[in-house]
């Protein structure tokens, strides 16, 4: 491990360790989900303020359902449709791109990542 680096899986384990006595029930729950927890640090460091973020659908619409609460009864079903359409085309401008969206390839082929590090054939190796 590279100096300065934290090691998830380490961290953990002093968690439970320093908890376990004093919180049974709560470490007994996070021990049982500790691969879903630990999974966010095998993608791309990069990515990881995009895995964060909660409820990226609603508020990616938001726009649109404040407009069509609006015009409800208004219009026909393709009026409708149509005006979704050309609002989520201007919505479109104001979302966040995607960092480290070189990173996307690999992730998809299946490279593995350790603390967001991609993880090299050299330090596959060195382990």
């Amino acid at each position: 491990m590279a100096e300065g680096r934290v090691d998830a899986e380490q961290v953990f384990d002093d968690f439970e360790e320093r908890f376990g006595a004093k919180y049974p029930k709560a470490v007994e729950c996070l021990t049982k989900d500790r691969d879903s927890l630990l999974a966010f640090y095998d993608f791309p460091a990069e990515h990881w303020t995009h895995i964060r973020t909660t409820n990226v659908i609603e508020s990616s619409f938001a726009t649109i359902r404040h407009r069509t609460r609006q015009a409800k009864g208004c219009v026909t079903r393709i009026t409708m449709l149509t005006m979704i359409y050309k609002m989520g085309l201007c919505a479109e401008d104001s979302w966040r791109k995607l960092r480290g969206f070189r990173h996307l390839a690999k992730v998809i082929e299946g490279v593995k990542f350790k603390d967001g590090i991609e993880v090299t054939e050299d330090d596959k190796a060195a382990a």
